[in-house]
């Protein structure tokens, strides 16, 4: 009898094992068949299908992003040029005016005409041509150099062109988006409307894609071309006022009609005393009208810097928008969708044609009455 609780201890132990021995064989048996059975390959998920009224509204919204990107480049553009533009004037005023009018000026010019005149002929027009192009060089070095420095027109058309760059990239990241459409498909849309076409080279050619995904900016071939272009037809800061206007303003044309009457004579020391007095008196006078004649030189170089779409310091915005919102507008002009009409109910044969009895009999009825 002692020994039977450890016989009982030996049996509960080799149930506990056979039962553990079961355990990992049923594991193994579903390991087996798991690994046997073919495994189920994922479903494809079928692309997405952008329907056609998606895509005019996609397009619309990019014209939109470039219009609205447009205004406040024309703005940053416009607040530097209103500066350079009092800076101008401030130059004009202090520098270009006394220096123009001044006594020995008006000498210096009046010799250089002489010099011209008797040069080529009296009474010819390069005279005054090649004296307003020394005009211009003195205005260049004394009024727009020095204003460049502190305002350079090429500097705000390139700042104008990236602003409206970075506001057209952040407003075009959000429409697929807004409306659902894979990324890309809608890259794929981008890349098919030209932003920039100077090619060939093709390097000089960029789509839209290429436009708003470009970091930085400049790295982009076609949009280094584009300012390359841009600034080689604005010929830098600007010409100043036009040679016409500078050859026949103040002392200039004053200057020109006095040698005018005495080409070929030397002017003495004695004359250049007498001409002292006289300037002295016309001075105001001459300022008054070159005063005049630069302020609305100034009004026409600055609607030129900021309205000449080739040359302007909106020259940059102004062919990349024209060049979207003109690609575009041919696929944003939406067709006209006509309503179905009502589905009409066709009538029996019996309803649509009256049978032949009654036919005749209303014809009787007519004759009748007409006897």
């Amino acid at each position: 009898m002692a020994n039977a609780p450890s016989m009982s201890g030996h049996v509960l132990l080799a149930m506990a094992t056979c039962k553990l021995r079961l355990g990992v064989v049923g594991l193994l048996v579903v390991l087996l068949a798991a690994c046997a059975s073919p495994q189920r390959a994922p479903e494809a998920t079928p692309p997405v299908q952008v329907s056609e009224t998606v895509w005019w509204q996609v397009e619309s919204d990019i014209v939109g992003a470039s219009r609205a990107a447009t205004g406040p480049a024309t703005n940053y553009a416009r607040g530097f040029m209103e500066s350079w533009r009092s800076r101008v004037a401030k130059r004009i005023e202090t520098d270009f005016i006394p220096w123009f009018t001044g006594y020995w000026t008006q000498q210096w010019l009046a010799i250089k005409v002489a010099w011209y005149q008797l040069s080529i002929g009296a009474g010819t027009d390069p005279a005054t041509l090649r004296l307003a192009a020394y005009l211009q060089e003195q205005f260049r070095e004394r009024v727009l150099d020095p204003v460049a420095r502190e305002i350079d027109p090429d500097v705000v058309r390139g700042k104008a062109t990236r602003l409206y760059i970075q506001l057209l990239s952040e407003q075009v990241q959000g429409i697929p988006r807004r409306y659902g459409v894979p990324r890309d498909q809608f890259d794929r849309r981008l890349k098919a409307f030209p932003a920039i076409a100077l090619g060939p080279p093709a390097a000089h050619d960029a789509s839209l894609y290429e436009l708003v995904n470009a970091v930085p900016i400049d790295a982009l071939p076609a949009y280094v071309a584009l300012t390359a272009r841009i600034r080689k037809g604005s010929g830098g800061v600007g010409e100043g006022p036009s040679s016409v206007r500078l050859a026949t303003s103040g002392g200039a044309s004053a200057a020109a009609a006095a040698v005018g009457g005495v080409a070929g004579m030397v002017i003495s020391l004695g004359s250049l005393g007498f001409g002292a007095i006289a300037h002295a008196n016309e001075r105001p006078q001459m300022e008054a009208q070159l005063r005049q004649h630069l302020g609305a030189a100034l009004d026409d170089m600055w609607h030129a810097q900021m309205l000449d779409p080739a040359s302007g310091v909106m020259a940059g915005v102004s062919y990349l928008s024209g060049q979207i919102e003109g690609n575009l507008a041919q696929t944003v002009v939406r067709p006209v969708e006509f309503e179905p009409g009502p589905r009409e109910v066709p009538l029996s044969i019996e309803e649509d044609l009256p049978d032949d009895d009654s036919g005749d009999a209303a014809l009787r009825d007519e004759e009748q009455a007409a006897e």
